[in-house]
């Protein structure tokens, strides 16, 4: 079969974790466990302590299976998912295990703090005139798909879209005995921040029945002050605004420019600027993706072929292979049954839809593109190991039977 008529599947995991915070797991679990050497201490386990923290353990028995450490769950497990999962591939491949596919392992950086930056750079530097047999028919995502109520090992086949809305008040700065002489920026900001926050959770945002509700959140600040006894001159701060369908960033930027905080401080004299930061963060190769930080959502259609081969695999695969208790699996625990959901995190999706006119990509009508509004993209879905609601928590761990099962 010639190259440009083989189906085309990329796996695709990030490599990068987000900060350990390693005092806090030695101060909450004891010294038992450590975020980089994992379970160092077994006699100082404390199990009620690791249980505090996170949404889903197995049962006591079965601990024995857990790999604990920053970056298990979110997602070295996919990761390393992928590497074994391509060496069974190439070993098999005298055996027609690629007959018909050309099988393309990515794994990427900087996802955590610029979801899609790997995949970014595919569409917008490699692909565009790109042959055949590098543009996928399908991705498959490698991070965890677990939830700690519906069960391990979903098949995720969407993900609600999010962008940041970085909000930036500058005053008057004076000595902070005489206030009246100067204009507050971080009184006004915390202003402007109390009322989001209320707004948010009375009026809350449009919301789809697959992908759920939009959400706004405060993630992060800086402050720009002379002194701890001064009227600052400058506060910035960040909005994770998280958005579904019917939700677009010109008007998630509008629900902040309405806020009464917003109009008030700048009664009072004071400036407040109200954009969308630019992701300008080298990476370990000194490239710069300068890309806003706009990361569209996503959703394949429960009936295309990819998802549907997801499930059928999952069934052969996957589901003889577990036992599940009397009563039927709880929980986080694995299911023999597939189920078919999406993410409430964001992944590395987010990086490939391309606006639906684009010429520069030659996406022939075999590879079956999935249309949605204005924008485009090759059949997009998940399956990995770990728990969301475990990632980015104190106790990670991943579950190493979920990987044997994501590497089938």
């Amino acid at each position: 079969m010639a190259p440009g008529d083989k189906k085309v599947i990329y796996l695709d995991g990030h490599s990068d974790t987000v900060q350990a915070l390693r005092d806090q797991w030695h101060d909450k679990l004891g010294g038992a466990v450590d975020p980089y050497n994992g379970l160092v201490d077994a006699a100082k386990l404390d199990r009620d302590a690791i249980r505090a923290e996170l949404g889903y353990l197995p049962p006591d028995d079965e601990w024995e299976h857990l790999v604990f450490g920053r970056g298990t769950a979110d997602q070295l497990a996919g990761v390393i998912s992928q590497i074994v999962a391509t060496k069974i591939l190439l070993e098999l491949a005298p055996e027609g295990a690629l007959r018909g596919a050309i099988v393309r392992s990515y794994a990427t950086v900087a996802e955590e703090d610029n979801d899609g930056g790997g995949p970014r750079y595919l569409v917008s530097r490699v692909l565009p005139g790109a042959p055949p047999e590098l543009v996928p028919d399908v991705v498959i995502f490698t991070e965890g798909t677990g939830d700690n109520q519906k069960g391990a090992l979903g098949i995720y086949r969407g993900q609600r879209g999010r962008m940041q809305i970085e909000v930036t008040v500058t005053g008057r700065s004076c000595h902070g005995s005489m206030p009246h002489l100067g204009l507050n920026p971080l009184e006004h900001g915390g202003a402007i921040l109390a009322e989001a926050a209320h707004r948010a959770a009375t009026e809350g945002f449009a919301e789809h029945e697959f992908l759920g509700a939009g959400t706004r959140t405060a993630s992060w600040c800086s402050l720009d002050t002379p002194s701890d006894c001064a009227v600052p001159d400058r506060f910035t701060f960040r909005f994770d605004r998280r958005l579904t369908v019917g939700e677009t960033p010109e008007g998630a930027l509008a629900e902040v420019e309405r806020l009464d905080a917003v109009a008030a401080a700048r009664d009072a004299g004071l400036t407040v600027e109200i954009t969308v930061p630019t992701y300008e963060q080298p990476t370990h190769t000194g490239y710069v993706l300068g890309n806003d930080q706009i990361y569209p959502g996503w959703e394949t259609p429960e009936d295309h072929p990819a998802i549907v081969a997801a499930v059928d695999g999952y069934r052969r695969v996957v589901g003889p292979r577990i036992v599940e208790p009397p009563g039927g699996a709880t929980a986080g625990a694995r299911r023999q049954r597939p189920r078919v959901d999406r993410w409430v995190v964001s992944t590395d999706g987010v990086g490939f839809p391309v606006p639906a006119d684009t010429t520069d990509i030659d996406v022939p009508a075999s590879k079956r593109w999935v249309a949605s509004g204005d924008m485009r993209h090759p059949a997009l879905f998940g399956f990995g190991a770990g728990v969301e609601q475990n990632t980015h928590r104190i106790g990670e761990h991943v579950d190493q039977r979920e990987l044997e099962h994501a590497i089938a």
